[in-house]
């Protein structure tokens, strides 16, 4: 799930920084480790493929560095060599280690800072795939047609060594200036094609951008930052990998999936409210992701809008099969195929179990004994891992919004009743046309009229960890 992308500058002292800081407290999240959880040495995998001159795509500051890539031409079609960081290598079965990464799940991040889920000597240091140091990886052989589609897989253990850590401005400009290489070059080429198959098989990508919040004269001001192309062709070709794991998977009879049904009606119904409150034409014979599709992250409405779309996600899960029973939902609605986090096993700790069943699929070995004694527990490990998450972003949201609005309780704003509780009429949410902001609404006595435009009244914008924005009807 697209993970809403917000970031907040300004200095430690500022309220808001000191705001998300009484969460962090407040939530018992901690960057602290115990000492006993500490990555052990490796063995180093005897493959050497230190020759592929990979290189990384990832925010400019990003150290915690999972996947390395190197693309190039194979006949009429294209050759994918994607490296993920091994954590397996590190992280000793049943040791304090691997009991805190499954005490902590996930990374969480905060709009100034994040939590790991693994030491920074490992997630930032030995398995990162930083440039110019040999790494163990789990390296992936994807063969792709002229079209995109693939037409053979491949997974083993190797040693890499990436050779340049790029970021995505950097590598926007050298695509569009025409000055890329051919390895680099081609992340448009097999990224266009691959986002063609997506919208033949009905997958949707939220372009979701960035919410930047910056402090002026002790106020503060929303702004948008878009995604660049260049991100949403990197995105696909770690989507390409997912897929290609959870087909190995399937075809092997053990795995875990990232799996989400298709989204109930009323959950579509809300978004057609808030794309009418956000002046978005949706036509009734238009489908959602044809609409989706059409947005622009650029324009605050449309942006806005995305940030929403996110909530169709919430339903995703992990499902395990083993010993060839496979279970009744195998796909994914957004992506429309089968799909397998696998990618990112130093920020999420399914990766690193759905790796290990790859590697062995592809092998013809067993997979090991500890990956199965997991897999039945994952699932749960993993909801409460990502409902943590979703309550972090939930909580930063609303500090955020009380930042934003701290200093304009008692004004006026127009808006859209976007969702009322069935049990409590009077109870809901609305969404405001300026600044695009979603908050609870409650009505001393009347119902609210739901989907319909109302003039409201900012009642309360509490600021800290506790942060509460409220309104009333005017």
């Amino acid at each position: 799930m697209p993970r809403r992308h917000i970031r907040v500058t300004g200095a430690p002292e500022a309220p808001l920084r000191a705001a998300l800081t009484a969460l962090r407290t407040e939530l018992g999240v901690s960057e602290r480790f115990p000492p006993e959880a500490v990555p052990a040495a490796p063995t180093l995998p005897e493959y050497d493929a230190t020759d592929i001159p990979l290189f990384t795509i990832d925010p400019p500051t990003s150290t915690d560095l999972d996947q390395a890539m190197h693309l190039s031409r194979r006949g009429t079609g294209y050759r994918v060599r994607y490296a993920i960081a091994d954590v397996a290598a590190f992280v000793v079965p049943g040791s304090p280690l691997d009991a805190e990464a499954h005490r902590r799940v996930t990374t969480l991040y905060f709009p100034d800072e994040k939590t790991p889920l693994h030491p920074l000597s490992l997630s930032e240091g030995a398995a990162s795939l930083l440039p110019d140091q040999p790494r163990p990886s789990a390296l992936w052989t994807i063969d792709l047609d002229a079209d995109g589609r693939t037409v053979a897989v491949d997974v083993r253990r190797a040693l890499v060594r990436s050779r340049a850590k790029l970021d995505y401005a950097g590598v926007q400009g050298q695509i569009d200036s025409g000055a890329a290489e051919e390895p680099l070059a081609l992340l448009k080429e097999i990224g266009e094609a691959r986002e063609r198959l997506e919208i033949e098989r009905g997958g949707i990508s939220l372009n979701v951008p960035e919410q930047e919040i910056t402090e002026h004269d002790h106020t503060y001001e929303l702004n948008y930052r878009a995604p660049l192309p260049a991100e949403g062709w990197n995105a696909q070709i770690s989507l390409l990998t997912g897929m290609a794991a959870a087909d190995l998977m399937l075809e092997g009879g053990t795995g875990v999936l990232r799996t989400l049904p298709a989204a109930p009606d009323g959950a579509v119904g809300r978004l057609r409210r808030t794309a009418h409150a956000l002046h978005i034409d949706w036509p009734h014979h238009v489908s959602y992701a044809t609409l989706v599709r059409s947005l622009d992250p650029h324009r605050p409405h449309h942006a806005a809008f995305l940030f929403e779309c996110t909530t169709l996600l919430r339903g995703a899960g992990y499902t395990v099969f083993r010993d060839g029973l496979l279970p009744d939902i195998t796909t994914h609605s957004a992506v429309a195929a089968p799909y397998a986090h696998c990618t990112a096993p130093l920020r999420r700790l399914a990766d690193r179990y759905a790796s290990e069943i790859c590697l062995a699929t592809v092998s013809g070995g067993a997979v090991p004994d500890w990956v199965l004694a997991a897999l039945d527990t994952l699932p749960k490990e993993m909801a409460d891992g990502t409902r943590r998450a979703g309550q972090v972003e939930r909580a930063c949201v609303d500090i955020v919004e009380a930042a934003l609005l701290k200093d304009q309780v008692g004004d006026f704003f127009d808006g859209y009743v976007v969702e009322v509780e069935e049990r409590r009429p009077t109870v809901g949410k609305v969404q405001l046309e300026s600044p695009a902001v979603v908050a609870p609404i409650e009505s001393a006595m009347d119902p609210l009229p739901l989907g319909e435009r109302l003039r409201v009244r900012l009642i309360q914008a509490d600021q800290g960890a506790a942060a509460r924005v409220r309104f009333a009807p005017a």
